[in-house]
């Protein structure tokens, strides 16, 4: 009888053990939310949540108060929800709980009624599997920008300015952790005042803050404008540290003119897939059409002169890696009614150039060579006449002439 009581026993715990180890292998296999990032953009607010895996989820609007849901299956919050700018247009707070067993909510309490965009990216580049969610406001804050560069009263002279990567996309990032993206903004911040500040020029910036657009709109937005010029900022990184200089990019109608222009392409091209476009967000009948004939073949020689120009200029500003312009296929530059090119300043894997790529004050010079690129390019094509030049530059003694850097010569 003993004998049988100890065995039902064990047998029990053999079971209760089983059921235990269910129940925890079914606890480590939920999807779990291991960081949450939060993006202010112009026209809306982004949400990237990182997971361990794949999810189904369901997103919805509630109103009086205004609210969006996310429902999440079987999901498990592992981080916090409350990194976001405090002071943004729509969203207010993050809430989280759990209405019924196996089911994660996210509650954002909205400031006013919004739209909703979601869509879950496949791990790519060392990314995880990631759920956006796209809090869409109703007015679009760059377009009051963009009206005003198209509809000027006597139309300045548009340069749209493209600080690369942003928000999800990073960038290169230089051995003490200096990010492309952060690089780029800062310069075309700088460039973009400088143009604001040359009468008869005007500039428009694809982004002006650390989130992500996509190349598609980046385009777009250089055509709402308007834009006569489109300058893309960006930095390099190879695995050697020694290497630096600046290098500039045009785009191509026959392929790309080498290995090198082939692979930055590529890696250029990869920037939507890794700062988060939906498939689909952004269509531009343009775009292919343009690639298919490239009929512009006048824009395209004139982006070939101002690339020209910019390594010129650029070149006294410090080393250059290419003398010469390189071609690709860069979806960014595929507005090729627009004179367009790709500066890449210098190689951010280079801790002397990343140094000094993280000066303000070689910021300030980068900028002034790429609005003198500009400025004589313009001025060769006929673009810029003496009373569109700057008032300094107006006013100068007769046998002095502007250096590029910006002092009087004699």
């Amino acid at each position: 009888m003993k004998d049988k009581i100890v065995t039902r026993l064990s047998g029990f715990l053999i079971v209760l053990c089983l059921f235990a180890g269910s129940l925890s292998e079914a606890y480590a296999a939920a999807p779990q939310i291991r960081e949450a990032r939060f993006w202010t953009a112009p026209d809306h607010t982004r949400a990237v949540l990182d997971l361990s895996a794949a999810v189904e989820y369901r997103a919805y609007s509630l109103h009086s108060p205004e609210r969006v849901v996310v429902d999440i299956k079987g999901a498990e919050l592992r981080t916090t929800l409350d990194n976001f700018e405090k002071n943004d247009p729509v969203l207010i707070d993050v809430r989280y709980g759990k209405p019924k067993p196996g089911t994660l909510r996210l509650v954002m309490d909205m400031r006013e009624k919004v739209q909703i965009r979601t869509f879950l990216l496949k791990p790519m580049q060392g990314k995880p599997y990631r759920l956006v969610i796209d809090l869409l406001r109703a007015e679009d804050a760059d377009a009051k920008v963009v009206a005003k560069a198209s509809d000027h009263a006597s139309k300045p002279i548009v340069i749209a300015v493209d600080a690369g990567h942003g928000g999800e996309d990073p960038g290169a990032s230089g051995p003490h952790r200096l990010r492309e993206k952060d690089i780029t903004l800062a310069v075309a911040k700088r460039f973009a005042e400088e143009i604001n500040n040359t009468p008869g020029l005007q500039a428009v910036l694809t982004r002006k803050g650390d989130y992500f657009v996509g190349l598609k709109k980046r385009v777009i937005i250089a055509r709402k404008a308007n834009a006569d010029l489109m300058i893309s900022i960006h930095a390099d990184a190879v695995k050697q540290r020694d290497v630096s200089g600046a290098s500039v990019y045009t785009l191509s109608d026959k392929g790309a003119s080498d290995r090198v222009a082939a692979l930055l392409a590529q890696k250029e091209n990869s920037s939507d897939a890794v700062g988060g476009v939906m498939p689909g967000e952004v269509e531009d009948p343009l775009v292919q059409s343009i690639l298919a004939d490239l009929i512009k073949r006048d824009s395209l020689n004139s982006a070939e002169m101002l690339a020209e120009q910019i390594l010129k200029h650029i070149g006294q500003v410090g080393p250059v890696k290419y003398g010469a312009p390189k071609h690709a296929r860069f979806v960014v530059l595929t507005a090729a009614e627009i004179p367009s090119v790709l500066v890449e300043l210098d190689y951010i894997s280079n801790p002397e150039r990343e140094r000094l790529l993280r000066s303000s004050e070689h910021q300030d010079r980068l900028a002034t060579a790429l609005l003198e690129a500009s400025r004589t390019f313009l001025k060769e094509q006929g673009r810029l006449p003496p009373t569109q030049l700057g008032r300094d530059e107006q006013h100068m003694p007769s046998g002095q002439k502007r250096s590029t850097s910006g002092q009087p010569q004699t």
